[in-house]
């Protein structure tokens, strides 16, 4: 264990083409891609993004978490060179990395801006909800340097889109705009490129206001059961609701309402 936490504490000494800014007051962590023009992702970045989502999951003082980027584009996609020069070992691991905003317990949200290419993408489409702006492209180009996904991308959008429309995105590589992203459900929100940062303040508030157990119970139980049985899912549904059902956080929202108040929520 004490080595394990070495070489986290090893990966952060010095984080490579992003940053995180933790806002105490919001209860948020924003975790920033600063590598302009394009905030092309690198392989040490990969990991080092697992193990600050991993850090922030345990970060009492962090509600939401928030990926976005300096500049007109989220990020263009992955170093294509660092791919040659990586071990299959350590290609291996791109998936599990990338997986990081899903395994997390806390809301994660990925505000995307121009290009939204690759592992961009396909970090985007691991958090639990992406904003999209009418600059942002969506697009899995792989296709052209004689590759596929890797990290997810093709099996996460073929969930949300069907097999039909994951084709059409990644064996012809094409991009797809925000505006048509978010009528396709692969984004939950489309708006002005200009509003991008208000909407997600807005986002970031809501989720805020809301039971933090109540709100991991909810994104385990539905990641649990994405690939469930309509039975097993309602199943395990009722489990954890009759468990919430003791929370000190389902009384307050039960005294809240009868009391005509906001619910002050603490997370037990």
């Amino acid at each position: 264990m004490t080595q394990l936490v070495h070489n986290a504490q090893k990966l952060l000494t010095e984080l490579d083409g992003f940053r995180v800014e933790i806002k105490e007051k919001e209860a948020r962590a924003d975790i920033v891609f600063d590598r302009p023009p394009f905030n092309i992702v690198s392989m040490l970045q990969r990991e080092q993004l697992r193990v600050v989502f991993e850090a922030l999951d345990d970060d009492a003082r962090v509600r939401v978490i928030v990926v976005r980027a300096v500049g007109e584009h989220f990020s263009s996609g992955g170093d294509i060179k660092g791919f040659i020069e990586a071990s299959p070992e350590h290609v291996s691991k791109l998936a599990w990395n990338i997986a990081a905003p899903t395994r997390c317990s806390k809301p994660v949200i990925a505000a995307n801006r121009g290009y939204c290419f690759g592992v961009g993408f396909e970090l985007s489409l691991s958090c639990d909800f992406r904003i999209a702006t009418e600059t942002t492209l969506y697009a899995l180009p792989e296709q052209k340097l004689g590759q596929i996904p890797g990290s997810g991308g093709s099996a996460r959008l073929q969930k949300m889109v069907g097999v039909g429309r994951t084709k059409d995105i990644v064996m012809r590589s094409r991009r797809i705009p925000g505006k048509q992203a978010y009528d396709w459900g692969i984004a939950t929100d489309c708006v002005a490129d200009g509003e991008l940062e208000s909407a997600t303040d807005a986002l970031v508030r809501d989720l805020v206001a809301f039971s933090p157990l109540a709100q991991r119970t909810a994104k385990k139980l539905l990641n649990d059961t994405e690939d469930a049985p309509l039975s097993i899912a309602i199943e395990l549904e009722g489990h954890c609701y009759s468990r919430l059902r003791s929370s000190d956080d389902f009384r307050e929202g039960v005294e809240a309402f009868h009391e005509k108040r906001n619910a002050h929520f603490k997370g037990s």
